[in-house]
């Protein structure tokens, strides 16, 4: 047996993991995922943190070509996986089309199905925003993931997931204060200049 072996958990650690994920009692605020086979606790976010959302849930409101749904911080089950078959994300926001009223009765944990944008504004640890995340909203074929990344200072919209890669195979990334295009069913120019 090798030592890269010797540290790769095995099924049973992995099962034991998401059952202990699932009876989790995080402080109130405080929300925990899931996220290739670590469990991972975040506080709760800073006021520049919700500001951008705000910004962005309020253009979305108003410019949307077709009218959107949104939930902040909902959790969603991402059943396509590398090592785990199952993650629990919870992004920032989640917007899906009005007329399908996902939110509605869903289960703490919802499929990705009928989603059509992902939002992660990065806080602390903006690499796992930048890299794991990703992957994981791309390989359960969630078709728009859109990154505001505060330490850069920059907005960075994926398109066109690739589960088999892993990925998304095209990204348009903008500084803040440059307008960015969103795509159908938006199809509207996202203004960044109040990002900070």
């Amino acid at each position: 047996m090798t030592a890269e072996m010797a540290h790769e958990p095995s099924r049973d650690e992995d099962e034991l993991l998401l059952e202990g994920f699932f009876v989790l009692d995080t402080p109130e605020g405080y929300r925990a995922e899931f996220i290739e086979g670590e469990i991972v606790v975040s506080p709760p976010p800073d006021g520049d943190h919700e500001g951008h959302l705000s910004r962005i849930n309020r253009q979305m409101a108003r410019h949307s070509k077709v009218p959107m749904d949104t939930s902040g911080h909902k959790g969603l089950e991402l059943v396509r996986g590398g090592r785990c078959t199952k993650n629990y994300l919870i992004p920032d926001a989640v917007f899906a089309p009005l007329e399908l009223d996902l939110f509605w009765g869903a289960p703490s944990w919802m499929s990705p199905a009928g989603v059509e944008l992902v939002v992660e504004v990065t806080s602390s640890k903006p690499d796992r925003d930048r890299g794991v995340k990703r992957h994981c909203y791309a390989k359960a074929d969630v078709p728009l993931f859109l990154l505001i990344d505060r330490s850069k200072k920059t907005v960075t919209l994926f398109s066109e997931p690739d589960p088999g890669a892993e990925d998304y195979k095209a990204d348009v990334r903008v500084a803040f204060g440059t307008p960015i295009e969103l795509p159908p069913p938006f199809a509207f120019t996202l203004r960044t200049n109040e990002f900070r």
